[in-house]
């Protein structure tokens, strides 16, 4: 597998708060995805979940299932509970033929609830990170046999969001658990992403290319908002657009040998930040970094 450029339908649609472009369609948004450039698409909310149904969708468009977002509770659930409850999903990308899925633990999250201000985030028990990591690899090892792996995503929000919450993830947790580099989420939680990719890059197998804009963020920071109200407030932008270096980080993705997705994952508000122009900005500084970088 070579490096390939994807998208997010956040650009369009959001999960999250689906009013925002709560009345653009899908057949909207993969059409401005492909204008744009983009060779496949992440799942959204408006996506069907059955491959008889959404693969034709992506055939007629010519894209790819990139991966999709999953909640995992392997905080509260067993393996084998995890396992039953995947199921839908794991078998949706497996069928489209993506190679990652995106797991997230969102026991106690609070980036969805628009009125909790995001630093009330909830903490990773610490006694429990030897269990959990064990249970995750477990589950990791399962998936990987079904021919898709965990990409884990920290999250602002969630129990796993700072750089020290990932050292300790990726301790604690066997090979079979890759990590998703997430340079927007990262830069928020006070991170650098660089030096987080250069001590995990081993494990890198996706990456989400959001960028931030410094002066919303130390903005919403001295406001104590929402991860919500953070979005609306224009935190998150397309790569290029923001304080993010890229060029280091595609750099260092190539030295590795990186092969996998880039994906252009920037949540704005669609009546403020027009999807095509975003989407056609992304694909074009995203290009530019990977192939400077020689990634493609």
């Amino acid at each position: 597998m070579t490096v390939h450029l994807g998208i997010n339908p956040l650009t369009w649609t959001n999960d999250d708060l689906p009013s925002l472009g709560a009345d653009t369609p899908l057949e909207t948004c993969l059409s401005e995805g492909k204008e744009a450039g983009f060779e496949g698409f992440e799942l959204g909310n408006k996506f069907p979940r059955e491959a008889g149904v959404l693969g034709p969708i992506l055939d007629k468009h010519e894209l790819k299932l990139v991966s999709g977002w999953y909640s995992g509770r392997l905080l509260e659930r067993s393996v084998e509970q995890e396992i039953e409850a995947v199921q839908p999903h794991l078998t949706l990308l497996r069928e489209l033929g993506a190679k990652v899925l995106v797991f997230a633990e969102v026991t106690h999250c609070i980036h969805g609830e628009q009125q909790t201000p995001v630093h009330l985030r909830p903490r990773f028990p610490d006694k429990r990170w030897k269990e959990y990591g064990e249970k995750l690899t477990a589950f990791a090892r399962y998936t990987q046999q079904q021919g898709v792996q965990i990409a884990y995503h920290h999250h602002m929000g969630t129990v796993i969001e700072s750089a020290d919450d990932i050292d300790n993830l990726m301790v604690h947790t066997g090979p079979e658990v890759g990590l998703l580099l997430d340079t927007g989420h990262l830069t928020f939680a006070g991170a650098d992403p660089l030096a987080v990719a250069e001590r995990w890059i081993s494990r890198i197998n996706h990456v989400h290319c959001k960028d931030v804009r410094a002066g919303v963020l130390a903005d919403v920071k001295n406001r104590k908002t929402s991860f919500l109200n953070a979005v609306l407030s224009g935190v998150f932008t397309v790569p290029g657009d923001g304080c993010v270096d890229y060029p280091p980080i595609m750099a260092l993705l190539k030295k590795q040998g990186y092969q996998g997705w880039l994906v252009v994952e920037a949540e704005q508000d669609p009546a403020v930040a027009h999807p095509m122009t975003y989407a056609r900005l992304g694909y074009a500084n995203l290009s530019r970094f990977a192939h400077e970088a020689g990634l493609i």
